[in-house]
């Protein structure tokens, strides 16, 4: 849903605002909310993100954060997913991982929920990868797809059971086919 507030809001202005529940995104001086997740959307992200981070996260090399708010160049976005490198992570003074992460993630996962358009999802995709993102991920539970999205390079789609799906080089220990993805649907 697409909010146009009755005067524009500058990126500070919609900072101040109240967090909603699901997220909004300010992207191109418009607030857009989330839709809810629902059941689909809620069982691939979470097992996303335990597979990712079984893999990523022991050995220091990056984290994956559901619904992490990044800002940067004049927007902010709620991935369902968004992973950063271990270096990249934000930190508080003691180690701590910050509130706050002022950039745009190394490795962003969309997840459709059926009320989405892909337009606006991809073109939030599109966005991160011009500002440093190594790769996008579209995953559409509805018809059993992945998009994946490189820098510079024609969109990858991904919809018989055995392929196995690219990752970021940072994570190449991962190996996921797209039945295993859709499979945690059956589980």
């Amino acid at each position: 849903m697409v909010q146009t507030p009755s005067k524009s809001l500058t990126l500070e202005e919609f900072l101040k605002l109240p967090e909603t529940e699901p997220a909004s995104e300010y992207i191109e001086g418009k607030i857009i909310q989330k839709p809810m997740p629902q059941g689909e959307h809620s069982t691939i992200q979470a097992e996303l993100v335990i597979a990712i981070t079984a893999v990523v996260k022991p050995p220091k090399i990056a984290r994956a954060f559901p619904e992490l708010r990044c800002i940067f160049d004049g927007c902010t976005i709620v991935p369902d997913i968004a992973v950063f490198t271990w270096e990249r992570i934000p930190r508080k003074e003691n180690g701590g991982v910050a509130n706050v992460f002022n950039d745009s993630p190394d490795w962003m996962i969309e997840i459709l929920s059926p009320e989405q358009r892909v337009t606006k999802v991809t073109k939030k995709i599109l966005q991160t990868l011009k500002h440093g993102t190594q790769m996008g991920w579209l995953i559409d539970p509805s018809e059993q797809t992945i998009f994946v999205y490189h820098p510079h390079q024609q969109p990858e789609v991904f919809d018989e059971p055995e392929q196995e799906i690219p990752v970021p080089a940072f994570a190449s220990e991962l190996r996921l086919t797209v039945a295993e993805i859709f499979g945690w649907l059956l589980e």
